[in-house]
């Protein structure tokens, strides 16, 4: 399996915003800050990008005003390479069925901001590809059920118990800072864990690809270097494992 670099869209009112640190109320159409896209519309992003795999946050779901599931819908109908990976802010199994019902993504990321551990514990016997993001800020689990909120890596531990695809680290603080990862406890994150883990924020240039790959990580969610031009638009369909 290769290294896989998955691109990311945070979509909010229709259209991509470039997150920083998870100030929602901050994040500006991503076309104001790229150099690599004159668009904020998800499906000419991809059309333009052609990435391999795509991460896609429905802010408006994890916002609670609304969805961007039209726009979900027209970006699955017009795009049939790039495998997409969907946050939709899920709270009930019941919309995680919908979502899948709706062919909405090919696996549905169930984030700890969001999620139970009933939902979670549903979903891992279930029919459906599902992964979980560990939502982080300042290392301390975002969760909105208190039986999530635990130290990382024991919560990491824990998850080894769920038939789950992927692990998602997302580290909100270093979203769209390009602050790089924190190597140490990385390692420490991929020792304890079962499931192939992904990181998420902070990444900076194939320098953090080379350091991710050596500790054991199996891929990264980029944004950021992607706009400003420090990791080539190529690497998103080369490094895959699809």
């Amino acid at each position: 399996m290769s290294f896989r670099l998955v691109f990311v869209m945070d979509i909010l009112d229709g259209e991509v915003v470039h997150a920083k640190r998870g100030e929602r109320d901050q994040y500006k159409p991503i076309n104001r800050f790229s150099s690599v896209i004159s668009s904020s519309e998800p499906v000419q992003i991809v059309d333009e990008l052609k990435p391999a795999e795509v991460y896609i946050a429905d802010l408006n779901r994890l916002m609670n005003t609304g969805d961007n599931q039209e726009r979900l819908m027209e970006l699955r109908k017009g795009n049939a390479r790039s495998k997409i990976m969907l946050d939709y802010g899920i709270n009930r199994f019941e919309d995680l069925r919908a979502a899948f019902d709706a062919e909405l993504a090919d696996t549905f990321v169930l984030g700890t901001e969001t999620i139970s551990l009933d939902v979670l514990e549903a979903a891992s016997k279930c029919d459906m590809r599902v992964s979980v993001s560990v939502d982080l800020l300042n290392k301390t689990v975002l969760a909105r059920d208190t039986r999530l909120r635990r130290d990382p890596l024991a919560l990491l531990k824990n998850l080894n118990e769920y038939q789950i695809q992927d692990v998602i680290v997302l580290e909100l603080d270093r979203v769209g800072t390009k602050g790089g990862i924190d190597g140490e406890f990385f390692e420490r994150a991929v020792a304890v864990s079962e499931h192939a883990i992904l990181c998420g924020g902070g990444v900076r240039n194939y320098d953090d690809i080379e350091t991710m790959e050596k500790i054991g990580l199996n891929g990264a969610l980029v944004a950021t270097a992607i706009h400003d031009g420090s990791i080539p638009v190529s690497t998103l369909e080369n490094m895959t494992d699809a």
